[in-house]
């Protein structure tokens, strides 16, 4: 069975962004620490890279390595569209969850109105690769029963507020380290399966 995965990047007090979506706050180190970096992580998951940003980093014709399908909250949808990318991963099947966004913004979206955790759960019945939650935080919350994995780039940065990781309801849920990498950014990568 396909898994739902949350890979995403973390500030050290838990937050995916700033109280206004910010995002590039996150530090990538110096130029060469930032480049060897991104050659890893492009390496591994080049399917998560925007379809505009894939030809000039090398990865126009790389194969999906992990994921074949993108799910998305609003906020992790809008930068995209409001830099005009209607369509910001291409080379997924791309599905917005939200009960405000116009069903018709680009054919090759999918916006889910309600109950992602059945959308999920019927995704899961497919065949394919595996399911790419990118964010954010409300929906991450909602789809905790049904995420299998977490792979967490934990970056050294305290953001003070913002967007959480997770924004729900009261509910420990058990995850376990199964991998650890770290970068000479001072970024830690751990991966989680849930137990």
């Amino acid at each position: 069975m396909r898994k739902l995965v949350y890979y995403v990047a973390v500030t050290l007090d838990g937050y995916i962004a700033g109280p206004g979506g910010e995002y590039d706050f996150f530090p990538l180190g110096d130029e060469k620490q930032a480049a060897a970096y991104a050659e890893w992580t492009n390496a591994r998951y080049p399917e998560t890279l925007p379809t505009f940003l894939r030809a000039a980093n090398g990865l126009a014709d790389a194969p999906n390595q992990r994921f074949d399908t993108v799910l998305m909250g609003l906020g992790s949808y809008l930068p995209g569209l409001q830099a005009g990318f209607t369509s910001p991963y291409a080379h997924l099947r791309q599905y917005v969850v939200s009960s405000t966004l116009a069903p018709d913004t680009d054919p090759a979206v999918t916006v889910v109105g309600a109950d992602p955790l059945a959308l999920v759960r019927e995704l899961k019945q497919e065949e394919g690769q595996d399911i790419w939650l990118c964010g954010g935080g409300l929906l991450a919350g909602a789809l905790l029963p049904e995420i299998d994995e977490l792979i967490i780039k934990s970056y050294p940065v305290v953001a003070g507020a913002g967007i959480p990781v997770f924004n729900g309801d009261f509910g420990p849920t058990l995850f376990q380290v199964t991998d650890r990498a770290s970068f000479d950014n001072d970024v830690t990568i751990t991966w989680f399966a849930r137990r």
